[in-house]
């Protein structure tokens, strides 16, 4: 399992990614929000 320094340095790759300017093509854009929402769920359940 990864730790969790690697998941959230992912996590903000993720995010920086969605919220550019050149990330316009729907298709993609569902992925990386896809992505995003796995990443979170990790996070949250090793939280608990």
């Amino acid at each position: 399992m990864r730790d969790e320094s690697e998941i959230r340095e992912q996590y903000q790759f993720l995010q920086e990614q969605l919220d550019s300017d050149e990330m316009n093509h729907e298709s993609v854009r569902e992925m990386f929000t896809y992505y995003k929402r796995a990443l979170g769920w990790v996070l949250e359940e090793e939280h608990i």
